[in-house]
């Protein structure tokens, strides 16, 4: 028998238990799979020795999460912090380039650097109240509304059609849309902009770090401390209904890490018919095709600036992403996609074999497309490293559908777990002061599907077992404290 049940063991449903066993509860984890991690997992997808991260790679928020900094992520796994946070290539062999030193980057950026520095700066030095009003629900009062202010115009500079004033070149303005395209949505937008500046500030700040040995060492970590506060993990178990769990553990607390139609689903007899129609009614956005390559040397790309750059944004300009964008979102496939990749070997070299490489990469397609896009993500980096081709040794694809077959919570290939729009910041997946609190007693929703939505940052379960520890065992203030 067990206090707490969670369902699925991501990295919100395991920063959800480890709260709750270090506050002293009995801590009983269901994943499906046959592993855990969900979004944080690792595997030789091409050939052996070659490890690829399956779904998330590089953490903008590992070093800046509310939760990992309490958890200290950083002294349990080495996460390797590059001195180039993104590259983005475009024609002529010209390249942007964000150094984690802001300087360094504003003088790259010529013509647009002065401009560059008055978009970031003033977020820098109020940082930590930006992430603290990005990284919570929305709709209370902020720790520094000072850096509300700034960032909230900042995000509606850049998320309406004047985004290009200001800028005279074309590599800032590129820089800043391939940032905001990992939001997966309409560009320009409010959404899109607002995940982009917090990406962007991040880059400058602490950096976009890579765990050594792939993403798996995060849920790893998480893991080991839940097992070392007596908590228990089983995997291949897939939840049903809440109540035959409660019924099985007698848990007076459940928090699924899973989307609201999961939860509708395993809980349509606890929870009343209108907070029913609120989670069906919730939106999913466009899907993604992921692609592994196992590669016999180094990505040859014509800026040698690149080559120092874990992630890197093609696409070419503002224009021609938010233009492949629209495609995606009227449901088309664009003949010049934007490609997000990730060459982990830059900074870790335990990812294949001495002198080879792998490279991660995705490109945005219409929810559920069962598209392979090698291709298009092959002849996208040749682009801007010709000779790409002849380098790869093995590659391993998931269309849009075998990414939702692959992970429940990616609902058609949607990893951001529901729309990225302004509407569903504030009504994810209602509009409440406690999103994560559902009105049967003791069932919590703790999923990129509930504030602050998706990446890798443990916020969403973290923010859920605090509101369980509150409201369903009433403990003390200290107790939220992780």
């Amino acid at each position: 028998m067990s206090d707490v049940a969670v369902v699925g063991s991501g990295p919100n449903g395991l920063s959800a238990a480890v709260t709750m066993a270090r506050a002293g509860l009995s801590v009983h984890v269901f994943e499906a799979a046959d592993s855990i991690g969900g979004g944080t997992r690792t595997a030789e997808l091409t050939l052996p020795g070659y490890r690829h991260d399956v779904c998330a790679a590089v953490h903008p928020m590992a070093l800046a999460s509310p939760f990992f900094k309490a958890f200290e992520l950083d002294r349990r796994i080495e996460l390797l912090v590059p001195e180039v946070s993104y590259g983005h290539p475009l024609d002529g062999g010209r390249a942007g380039i964000a150094y984690r030193d802001l300087d360094r980057t504003v003088a790259g950026l010529g013509v647009d650097g002065r401009a560059w520095r008055a978009l970031m700066e003033p977020l820098l030095r109020r940082l930590e109240g930006v992430v603290d009003f990005t990284q919570g629900g929305l709709l209370r009062i902020p720790q520094d509304p000072l850096a509300v202010l700034r960032y909230a115009l900042r995000t509606l500079a850049q998320g309406t059609p004047a985004w290009n004033l200001g800028f005279k070149g074309e590599v800032a303005p590129a820089m800043l849309t391939g940032v905001g395209a990992h939001a997966i949505g309409r560009l320009p937008s409010l959404a899109t902009s607002g995940a982009g500046l917090l990406l962007g500030v991040l880059a400058h700040a602490q950096g976009w770090p890579v765990p050594r040995g792939g993403s798996q060492a995060i849920a790893q970590a998480l893991a080991d401390d839940l097992t070392a506060h007596g908590g228990r993990i089983e995997v291949g178990q897939r939840i049903e209904s809440i109540a035959e769990l409660k019924a099985a553990t007698g848990a007076k607390a459940v928090i699924c890490n899973t989307t609201p139609r999961a939860l509708a689903g395993m809980a349509k007899n606890e929870l009343p018919t209108r907070y029913i129609r609120k989670l069906e009614s919730f939106k999913y956005g466009a899907g993604v095709c992921k692609v592994d390559f196992a590669l016999s040397g180094p990505v040859p790309w014509t800026a040698a600036e690149l080559a120092n750059a874990p992630t890197l944004h093609l696409g070419g300009s503002r224009k021609s992403i938010a233009f492949a964008e629209g495609e995606v979102l009227a449901g088309r496939h664009p003949k010049n996609p934007y490609v997000l990749a990730v060459q982990a070997g830059v900074v870790d070299g335990s990812r294949a074999p001495a002198g080879h490489h792998t490279l991660w990469a995705y490109t945005h397609v219409p929810a559920g497309s069962t598209r392979d896009c090698t291709e298009d993500i092959v002849r996208s980096v040749e682009r801007h490293a010709p000779g790409f081709r002849d380098l790869i040794l093995a590659s391993s694809a998931q269309t849009a559908r075998d990414v939702g077959d692959y992970n429940a919570n990616y609902i058609d290939g949607d990893i951001s777990s529901g729309a990225v729009t302004l509407m569903q910041l504030l009504k994810r997946p209602v509009i409440a002061t406690d999103p994560w609190r559902t009105p049967s007693q003791g069932l919590y929703l703790g999923s990129a599907s509930t504030p602050p939505g998706p990446a890798v940052h443990g916020m969403g379960g973290w923010l859920a077992a605090r509101s369980a520890l509150k409201n369903t065992f009433g403990l003390p203030a200290p107790y939220l404290g992780l």
